[in-house]
């Protein structure tokens, strides 16, 4: 019987669903259809895969050729299915032995020339090959990606002809290498900001828990110095972790290496992006932000500038820790647990509240400015900070400040590091996740409050007039403060230092306080 089936995967978002491509042979007029609703690049393999075969010095059979991609109701995108499809047809018209492949899962673009090209989104089908025992076969070019598996069993191919030489002399494909990786990168220290103190001990507290971070003030202050250096006093990722962001990377063809490539991934992009850049989704299925940003940090700069409804998108994500797209053709559910840290000026001019420059905007133009950032988006960003100008001793020490001679102060990125590490490993033995992911549950059991202290969030809130919502983001600051001091219950200090944090929402009326 002239019918053969092989194993590959399917890309819906992080997920890789297994693809059975089921190749018939059968007689009549020579032709090649392919079922098992296929876009257009996948129909355009018949193409490919006829052209590889026959340049690769093999025998293309001249019968009526049916490739049905099962399951017929996933939809089949892209030119992965390639090599699988060639190898069913070798299969099926026994240039191949169908038993040496039975475990196998094939994947891999091909060149009319035979050559077996790189694929993008590669790392989800790995993961998924791998993990139920499958052998698998990726084209040499996608090397370091699969190099970064510490298990399972790939091998590299490089041309049709190289695979099909392999099967029939029981020759094993070359197995890919991790990665060498360049020397470490110097990174950003916050000993370079000088003054901002305040500012840096509200970054080390965002760091420790992983709580969403708003800062305001003048242009020209440091914010953006601030939140560049984040990156640098953010423990590592687990591989797990690791593993999880590189896929999504993956699936964007966006992946790099670096010498830390375990590092928390930090995403800044333009105020002028679209939904679509920050959320994911489009006509063929886009990688958002957010998503890139997952166990990382999404940094927000000229927050105002970006689009309201934009902004609002990131509402839902913030607090569930993934964006579900819905589109007509695909239904996917990708991971976005990120860290917002943001930065606005308070004005369109950015001077308003400022003692030193007079600002030129108007009443409405600075109610307008600021209502482009909605209330419900404030409330989930647990600190509020101001950033303001230097005083006059802290300029004077920038300007005596040279490149060769450069005298650092206050708190440095690698004091910060590591109090950041014993802060979330505290966190993490305790309740499994970072504060700022505390459940209500747990909130209640890992926050609770003296008589007293109860008193005081209550006149808190009924003062400063806050939301229940962010009452349990003080708590999760007030813990993330007592973590810090490495003191088991909350205290009062830690309760007016977490509200200090959130006194103003609206920072316009911050500066005219």
């Amino acid at each position: 019987m002239a019918l053969a089936l092989v194993y590959s995967r399917a890309n819906i978002g992080i997920e890789a669903p297994l693809v059975t491509v089921e190749v018939h042979l059968s007689s009549g007029l020579p032709a090649f259809n392919i079922v098992g609703l296929p876009e257009t690049a996948v129909k355009e393999s018949r193409e490919r895969v006829r052209s590889a075969i026959l340049n690769a010095n093999l025998e293309f059979p001249q019968r009526r050729i049916t490739i049905n991609l099962a399951p017929a109701d996933l939809p089949k995108a892209g030119g992965r299915f390639d090599l699988a499809i060639a190898v069913g047809i070798l299969a099926a018209s026994r240039q191949i032995d169908k038993e040496k492949i039975s475990q196998m899962e094939f994947m891999g673009e091909l060149a009319l020339t035979g050559e077996v090209r790189r694929v993008s989104g590669l790392l989800p089908g790995l993961l998924a090959g791998t993990r139920v025992g499958h052998y698998c076969v990726v084209p040499a070019a996608n090397a370091l990606e699969a190099g970064l598996l510490q298990q399972g069993d790939i091998g590299l191919c490089n041309h049709l002809q190289q695979l099909l030489q392999s099967l029939h002399d029981n020759l094993a494909l070359q197995k890919p290498e991790p990665p060498a990786l360049p020397d470490e990168v110097t990174t950003l220290d916050y000993a370079d900001v000088v003054g901002q103190e305040s500012a840096k001990r509200a970054m080390l507290i965002a760091a420790a828990g992983g709580h969403n971070l708003l800062m305001y003030g003048p242009p020209g202050t440091g914010k953006t110095m601030l939140a560049s250096r984040l990156p640098g006093i953010l423990p590592p990722l687990d591989h797990e972790a690791a593993m999880e962001v590189v896929a999504l990377h993956s699936l964007s063809n966006r992946i790099t290496f670096s010498a830390r490539w375990q590092q928390a991934p930090f995403r800044a992009p333009h105020h002028t992006s679209s939904a679509v850049a920050l959320v994911g989704g489009g006509s063929s299925l886009n990688t958002g932000e957010i998503s890139l940003a997952h166990h990382g940090v999404l940094f927000l700069d000229e927050l105002p500038e970006f689009s309201p409804k934009v902004l609002d998108g990131l509402r839902q994500p913030m607090e569930s820790g993934h964006i579900r797209i819905s589109r007509a053709r695909y239904q996917v559910c990708l991971p976005a647990s990120f860290q917002l840290i943001a930065a606005m000026n308070p004005c369109p001019c950015g001077h308003y509240g400022n003692p030193e420059r007079e600002c030129r905007c108007t009443p409405d133009r600075i109610r307008n400015y600021q209502q482009r950032i909605s209330g419900p988006l404030l409330d989930r960003i647990d600190l509020h900070i101001r950033v303001a100008g230097l005083g006059k001793t802290e300029r004077e020490s920038l300007l005596k400040c040279t490149a060769s001679a450069f005298v650092r102060r206050g708190l440095n990125s690698q004091t910060m590091r590591q109090m950041v590490q014993q802060c979330r490993e505290l966190q993490l033995q305790r309740a499994g996740v970072l504060n700022a992911r505390l459940e209500q549950s747990q909130i209640t059991a890992h926050c609770a409050l003296q008589a007293k202290d109860q008193t005081l969030l209550a006149d808190l809130m009924h003062k400063l007039r806050l939301s229940p919502r962010a009452c349990m983001r003080i708590l999760k600051i007030a813990r993330t403060l007592a973590d810090l001091e490495n003191v088991s219950g909350i205290k009062s200090a830690h309760l007016l230092e977490a509200a200090g944090y959130r006194q103003s929402a609206e920072p316009c009326s911050a500066f005219s306080a």
